[in-house]
């Protein structure tokens, strides 16, 4: 009898292989999950984006540096966070590089993929709050995804249940990842009970925490990050319970796991940043380098004779920056190619008042008298009582002659 038939028959199954051969190349699952989760991400920003008046495909300039940026960030995490299994007496450090076997961590993910994300908006002239706020509902999305990965690594599972959803798992062959170990007569072996797939729990959380964002979002047109700062009280609300369930090794303090008290961290600034920071929804239009959308009366009439041909044509690519406008402004825009007029600041206009004050406070120059100090007043002009040199005949008394 081997230790797969001491296993119900009722229970949610799981993958004896994470990692398929195409030639010499291998296929792993986790990558898989890992990129997919990525593209979805990707298209719900991308759409969310393009409400908001960005420019198309400019979340793959955003991507190319938030993905990169968040994978190294995900590892570093799970390595520092986990030092035993890469520097322990029986730890490898190179393998602290094999992302392919699982270990990444959420939280330097999220951190890391805001530092690349960061470094895109700068070059394209975004506002990082509009940035964040469009990908609050892909996030999770692409988290959940994830998850499933973890579900062919045989990994993030709970403790033991009696459930009817209780999840089975393999003995993973150390020597050969990606496989599950077998018995003499070629079978799986698995683990002996069933356990809480605490990654399933946590994909179908991740996938309410989006339907919560997208919900709350188009009720109360959160703005300025704060659709951002929402998903991340939902998510570290989930990871908390979630996180309290799981049974694999890893360092704690006080007793509670580590992601535990991060998750607890990162919820009170959540929290903070949510309740503190208030502001309408951002919307943008651009700033050079991409025309104004055609007016709508233009499109319906077609009327050519209109257009002056004189001018130079608008420059045709992806603007160079970008204003924040408010919602009506910005549909003003869509209907018209009307960009909305920059307010003057007070001060500009107090300063102006203080120019002119001035003007009136300073004293006029005497006929014939020139500003430039040491030139003789032009030629023609009547004799100055008090200097002799002739003025100009047309001058006004007491003007001065300015366009010297």
């Amino acid at each position: 009898m081997t230790l797969a038939s001491l296993s119900p028959q009722a229970a949610l199954p799981s993958p004896a292989t994470a990692v398929w051969q195409l030639g010499p190349v291998p296929i792993r699952a986790y990558a898989l999950c890992i990129v997919l989760g990525i593209v979805v991400a990707c298209v719900v920003t991308e759409l969310r984006l393009r409400r908001r008046g960005v420019a198309p495909w400019a979340v793959l300039d955003i991507a190319v540096w938030a993905v990169p940026f968040g994978i190294v960030g995900a590892r570093i995490y799970h390595v520092i966070t986990s030092p035993g299994s890469y520097f322990g007496e029986d730890g490898d450090p190179v393998k602290a590089l094999y992302i392919w076997e699982g270990g990444l961590g959420v939280w330097g993910a999220v951190a890391g993929g805001a530092v690349g994300a960061w470094l895109a908006v700068r070059q394209l002239g975004l506002p990082l709050t509009v940035v964040a706020d469009a990908l609050a509902p892909g996030l999770p999305l692409a988290q959940a995804v994830g998850r499933i990965g973890n579900w062919f690594n045989n990994e993030l599972f709970g403790g033991p249940t009696t459930l009817p959803w209780g999840l089975e798992i393999h003995r993973m062959d150390p020597a050969n990842p990606g496989h599950a170990l077998r018995d003499d007569s070629g079978n799986p072996i698995l683990e002996p009970g069933l356990f809480h797939p605490a990654f399933l729990y946590e994909a179908l959380w991740n996938v309410g925490v989006a339907g919560l964002v997208l919900l709350l979002d188009r009720r109360f047109k959160l703005g300025r990050g704060r659709a951002f700062a929402l998903y991340v009280m939902g998510y570290t609300a989930g990871r908390f319970w979630i996180e309290m369930m799981r049974t694999d090794p890893a360092t704690e303090i006080l007793g509670a796991r580590l992601n535990v008290w991060t998750a607890v961290v990162v919820f009170l600034g959540a929290l903070i940043y949510f309740v503190r920071v208030r502001g309408p929804q951002e919307f943008l239009v651009p700033v050079g380098g991409a025309p104004a959308p055609l007016a709508a009366s233009d499109a319906a009439t077609g009327d050519v004779s209109q257009v002056d041909v004189s001018r130079e044509p608008a420059a045709i690519g992806v603007p160079t920056a970008y204003r924040v406008v408010t919602e009506e402004e910005f549909r003003r825009f869509q209907e018209t190619g009307e960009v909305p007029p920059v307010e003057e600041p007070a001060s500009a206009e107090h300063d102006d008042s203080d120019d002119d004050d001035d003007d009136e406070a300073r004293p006029a120059t005497p006929a014939g008298e020139s500003e430039v100090a040491g030139e003789p007043a032009a030629a023609g002009e009547p004799a100055d009582a008090r200097d002799g040199e002739p003025a100009d005949a047309g001058a006004a008394p007491g003007t001065a002659d300015r366009d010297r």
